[in-house]
């Protein structure tokens, strides 16, 4: 009889043990889904950014600074929204250009804030290019980092103005390029943070990597190439 109420009770413990794996098992699901959707919106999004700007009669400059760049950060849709204090803030996807080509992808968030007469929310494509080994190391490097703090940052040229390499640009780390409702904008990026997404990183590699291993890894998946493609395209405009 003791032997029937134990297997009874060691059969309801497993019961519900069972049920409380299959409730974890349904959020985590569900957050794996919603990481893999958002790291493929980024990508896809990050291509169509390229695919405007290349349309620009000045984005010949930003063409010339990819072909001789390190690396690019692509942050497709950056919101800023402020009443008096602003902040912004963004997804992006950044890419290594290797001995043989892109590698990658990583992916990134941008967070920054400000202080000043603004009101309403605007958004903003964003593509960072990375001219040196500084700004390559702060990308695969550790988790954060800070522009204008960690790492030197300035307006990349456009049109006429590329011809102007004797300015303090020339030193910059990373150019930054913005566009806005079809036109190449301005837009503060001093002090802002950039994070690596970890979460992200793991759905696309199937695995936890850190921005340094993702970054070595050869971007020959088919999901990625849409996007180097259009950076090849930049790089060759005339």
């Amino acid at each position: 009889m003791l032997y029937i109420r134990t297997s009874r009770v060691t059969a309801a413990v497993i019961s519900i043990c069972l049920a409380a794996v299959v409730a974890l098992a349904i959020p985590t699901a569900a957050w794996t889904a919603q990481a893999q959707a958002q790291h493929e919106k980024n990508i896809e999004y990050a291509t169509k950014l390229l695919q405007n700007m290349r349309k620009q009669n000045d984005s010949e400059a930003m063409g010339d600074a990819i072909a001789s760049c390190k690396g690019v950060a692509i942050f497709p849709k950056i919101i800023q929204a402020g009443l008096g204090i602003g902040g912004m803030g963004g997804d992006g996807v950044v890419l290594i250009r290797g001995k043989n080509g892109w590698t990658g992808p990583s992916f990134a968030s941008l967070m920054g804030g400000s202080i000043g007469l603004q009101i309403g929310i605007k958004e903003v494509g964003l593509v960072l290019v990375i001219t040196n080994e500084a700004g390559l190391q702060v990308f695969t490097g550790g988790q954060s980092f800070k522009l204008g703090g960690d790492v030197s940052i300035a307006a990349g040229p456009v049109g006429r103005d590329a011809e102007a390499a004797t300015d303090s640009r020339a030193a910059a780390s990373i150019y930054s390029y913005s566009m806005s409702k079809g036109l190449f904008a301005g837009l503060t990026l001093s002090g802002s943070t950039i994070n690596v997404n970890g979460d992200a990183n793991k759905a696309y590699w199937g695995k936890k990597t850190d921005a340094k291993a993702a970054l070595a890894k050869s971007a020959s998946d088919s999901k990625i190439k849409p996007l180097t493609a259009e950076l090849d395209k930049l790089s060759k405009k005339k």
